[in-house]
């Protein structure tokens, strides 16, 4: 199967190349009235921009992507996106992200190697077997991915992996012309788990001015059954969720915007290790856990589009996050002061951006820059017991400044430089004993290009280096019998990379539109901090070689009034640049070696069909995965990951008008033939058949 499945992934993909080439020699005619997916507004890398004239690989996932998932993860928003890949579990306590090969479970700093932000907002969080995130779907209406070092000029230094960027719901989006507010009332239901999600929406325009919103959201869930048979142990759970949001429309230029969100979780007896299952029969089984996890964030925003002065365009932003963790009655068999224990992450940032326009006969250009300031305070506070050395607490801080010009002639080549400094101080807490503050810059500049020979056809190219710091946990943490490693260096990261776009429409019918883009991409690593193989008598962490990591991605979509498809497809391959010896040769490096974090190549198809008449779309998916070159380590161990396909398959009926006008109803089935598989970043097996069902209802006034 295995084989099938990775000859079958080359195949589409040199289809899907073969078809793009013929789409590309149509002409454009008339446009199309859809938007395809490369068509979509990217507004994260610069001037705002569609993504198929983005001299980076982007992605944009909207609200229709999300319904269309009827999303109970954050994972499930990002499944079908190439060069992503959830990593640690299905659980939503254990899920963290892999961009292009950069990002492994119970690795600490890979965290730090992708940039989250909420509506701008620094998301982070890092603690033993636990995830990076913790939101609901229904919070948000798209989500941005830009892959790649090169976000690291606009979002902060180390971005090796990229960026993801989640954008909250508005008022606007649900308030209609000539109405005052709406009501929208959400349900949905899956039957793997029991799963429900009850949700509310309140949305007003209070007058010319301002607007608010206010959603409220319940969804929980009991253990959910594996393809095998078998469940996944921790994996229920109960979930609030809301957020208040208000715009206000000072004039036509300038608006103010108040945010606040939260994610609660409060659940007793629950597994304490939320990456992976770990058997009651492991000597190393660390038990259940009474445990809450309380997530918010608030923002204040100012922005100033001046549209009669060319030298402002202001954006200002100052946001606060704290995701807490609170963990008590641990029934462990190997006790520790980690299970009781309050952590934390508290971050305060500000940032200041201007964008200033300039042009000529022929030419255009948009200059960027700005200040990012923030604070960041860790915690890891033993209810009883000694200090948690492993966890060091202590506090992060940084001031990044920036500037980047995207200059555009003729309409035809578009050259972005751009060029970033952070200045950095890591201050370990009075606990951490022995311990200094370390200070330290690291540089981002980038070059991209952009080509259009025509309407229809581009090609771009890219050049982005980058240097991350270590985090707290990298440079102050110890035990017993292992050191912190104050010499720790920073590692760099230098990216290159090259791709093609195409896009034209009416091409089979008088009303379609087709797009692709393909992107090849060059990462090499150095002096990569690695956890230190090791176990005793060392440091917990070290700068190795590094590592070298390269991929193909490709992107495609179709849309007419009958019918739409969707392409994505990822291929990723890494090595280490030199050994690296433990103790244990189970743990060794060795050059040469595969990158253990690195995905299955992997394709997924999407073909749907549209009703119009009966406001019904319907489709199926199709996901293809090769056999992998690496896995992470399941306990106990468990054979090495295969190749694998799943199909799921949905339809949305949504009227426009009539009686049923502004109802929605989403089905799907997740895994349609039950396929048993361990994607290999993952340590579980794949959940099994799901059906699922969503009704919404909203009111107008």
């Amino acid at each position: 199967m295995a084989r099938n499945a990775a000859i079958l992934l080359g195949g589409v993909a040199l289809g899907a190349t073969f078809g793009a080439g013929a789409a590309m020699a149509q002409s454009a005619g008339t446009n199309s009235q859809f938007v395809t997916l490369l068509e979509r507004i990217v507004v994260g890398a610069g001037k705002a921009k569609v993504a198929i004239d983005t001299p980076q690989a982007v992605t944009v996932v909207d609200q229709a992507d999300i319904d269309r998932k009827q999303a109970g993860t954050i994972g499930e928003i990002l499944d079908d996106v190439p060069g992503v890949t959830m990593i640690g579990s299905e659980r939503v306590l254990g899920e963290s992200f892999n961009i292009r090969g950069i990002g492994a479970a119970e690795t600490s700093g890979d965290e730090a190697r992708i940039i989250l932000t909420v509506d701008g907002a620094r998301k982070f969080y890092e603690q033993y077997r636990m995830g990076s995130f913790f939101s609901d779907p229904e919070l948000y209406k798209a989500a941005e991915v830009l892959r790649g070092p090169a976000s690291s000029t606009l979002y902060g230094a180390g971005a090796f992996g990229g960026v993801i960027n989640f954008t909250t719901k508005d008022a606007s989006d649900f308030i209609k012309d000539g109405k005052t507010g709406a009501v929208r009332l959400k349900g949905s239901y899956s039957s793997n788990g029991n799963g429900t999600l009850a949700s509310g929406i309140i949305a007003h325009r209070i007058n010319e001015t301002f607007e608010v919103l206010a959603a409220g959201n319940f969804r929980r869930s009991d253990i959910v059954d594996l393809a095998n048979g078998s469940e996944l142990p921790g994996s229920e759970f109960a979930a609030w969720s809301g957020l208040v949001k208000g715009t206000i429309h000072l004039d036509a230029d300038q608006v103010v915007r108040l945010s606040y969100q939260r994610w609660n979780s409060d659940a007793d007896q629950q597994d304490y290790a939320q990456t992976g299952t770990i058997p009651t029969t492991n000597p190393q089984n660390f038990g259940l856990i009474d445990r809450t996890v309380d997530d918010q964030t608030a923002i204040i925003s100012y922005e100033n589009e001046a549209s009669g002065n060319d030298m402002l365009d202001l954006k200002v932003q100052l946001s606060y996050s704290n995701t807490a963790v609170s963990q008590e009655n641990p029934t462990s068999p190997v006790p520790s002061n980690i299970f009781v224990a309050d952590y934390g992450y508290q971050t305060t940032q500000l940032n200041v951006e201007n964008t200033s326009s300039f042009s000529g006969e022929g030419w255009e250009n948009f200059l960027t820059y700005g200040v990012q300031a923030s604070h960041q305070n860790r915690v890891a506070d033993p209810l009883s017991g000694t200090l948690i050395t492993t966890h060091p607490e202590g506090t992060s801080s940084s001031v990044g400044v920036f500037a980047q010009s995207e200059h555009t002639i003729n309409d035809a080549l578009t050259v972005i430089a751009g060029a970033r400094a952070d200045f950095s101080t890591l201050t370990p807490s009075e606990t951490v004993v022995g311990a200094s503050p370390s200070e330290d810059v690291a540089i981002s500049p980038k070059l991209a290009a952009l080509y259009k020979f025509n309407e229809n056809f581009s090609v771009f190219g890219s050049a982005a280096h980058t240097e991350r710091m270590p985090t707290l946990d990298e440079m102050f943490q110890y035990s017993g019998t292992r050191t912190m490693n104050p010499n720790l260096k920073k590692e760099y990261s230098d990216n290159f990379e090259l791709g093609l776009a195409t896009q034209a429409d009416d091409i089979f019918t008088g009303n379609d539109s087709v797009a692709f883009k393909a992107t090849a991409f060059h990462n090499d690593i150095t002096d990569g901090i690695a956890s230190n193989p090791i176990t005793a008598n060392a440091p917990y962490f070290i700068n190795i070689a590094g590592m070298r990591i390269w991929g193909l991605e490709l992107e495609g979509s179709y849309d007419s009034d009958v019918m739409f498809a969707r392409l994505a497809y990822t291929y990723t391959r890494g090595v280490y640049t030199e050994d690296m010896i433990a103790t244990n040769p189970a743990n060794s490096i060795f050059a040469g070696d595969d990158v253990r974090s690195i995905p299955q190549d992997k394709l997924v198809l999407t073909v749907g069909g549209r009703a119009q008449d009966l406001d019904l779309e319907y489709g199926a998916r199709l996901t293809l995965a090769a056999n992998p070159l690496t896995a992470v380590a399941t306990v106990p161990v468990t054979p090495m990951p295969e190749g694998w396909a799943t199909v799921d398959v949905f339809a949305t009926w949504k009227p426009e008008s009539g009686q049923f006008e502004g109802l929605e109803a989403t089905f799907g089935i997740d895994n349609l033939f039950d396929a048993d598989y361990r994607e290999n970043l993952s340590m579980d097996r794949s959940k099994g058949r799901t059906f699922k069902l969503t009704l919404a209802k909203q009111f107008d006034y």
